[in-house]
Formats: C-alpha cells, sequence, structure tokens
C-alpha cells in the first residue's frame, strides 16, 4: 500500500518481487482514489491466501494478485515468512519525480492501530 505525495487522494496497491517490480517495468498493481488520505484514518488490509492476495482500502477491494500456475520463487514468494513494513519513504525515482517541498517537514505517520489475523479453517 502506497501513498505518493504529488498524487493526492491516490492510494497504490503493488507487488514487489523478483518477477514483477517497478525497476523492470514489470510491476503489477493498482489504485484507488480517497477522500482526504493525509487528514483521516482509513483502514487498509491485504488478506493473504495460498493462491492470492487481495488489497483493500475501508473494507473495498481494488487489486487482487494471484498466483500464475507453476509460478517460480520470482513470481510468488509470498509462500515464505515476511515482515511487516510500515515507513515514510521521501523522495526517490517515483515520490520524487515532481521534486520535494522542504516547506512539507516536519511530517509524521500517525497510525491507530495494527492487526495481524492468520484465518482458522
Amino acid at each position: 500500500m502506497e501513498f505518493v505525495g504529488h498524487q493526492p487522494g491516490v492510494i497504490h496497491g503493488n507487488i514487489h518481487c523478483g518477477a514483477y517490480n517497478h525497476r523492470d517495468g514489470t510491476g503489477k498493481g493498482a489504485k484507488t482514489r480517497l477522500t482526504n488520505p493525509h487528514d483521516e484514518f482509513h483502514t487498509y488490509a491485504i488478506e493473504w491466501f495460498d493462491a492470492r492476495i487481495d488489497f483493500f482500502v475501508d473494507d473495498t477491494r481494488f487489486f487482487t494478485f494471484t498466483k500464475d500456475a507453476n509460478a517460480s520463487f520470482d513470481q510468488w514468494p509470498y509462500d515464505q515468512a515476511h515482515y511487516l513494513l510500515l515507513n515514510i519513504a521521501v523522495g526517490g525515482s517515483w515520490g520524487g519525480q515532481q521534486g520535494i517541498d522542504d516547506a512539507i517537514f516536519p511530517q509524521q505517520m500517525v497510525i491507530d492501530w495494527v492487526r495481524v489475523y492468520q484465518a482458522t479453517e
């Protein structure tokens, strides 16, 4: 889930792995629009299954990434342990495309809660 400052109101859900990534131009993802994502709390969720990953904002699914038949590790590394990473990234080839306005600093990321659940069969 990604929010880029020069695209106000747009939330992105993207897959990053060996086969599908922005660096090689093979990225897979989708985007959705929100009113005031930077001023209001929203619920962001990812439901991770054996053969698909669903991305949601406020209970609305906006992207599904499905495992290809006979997928290699580069195409589907999502059956391995992963870490949850929350960060504020400033600049870079995407976020910094239109420059960085130093007047926006200091910034903070305010998170009400983070929960991880495991589905029961």
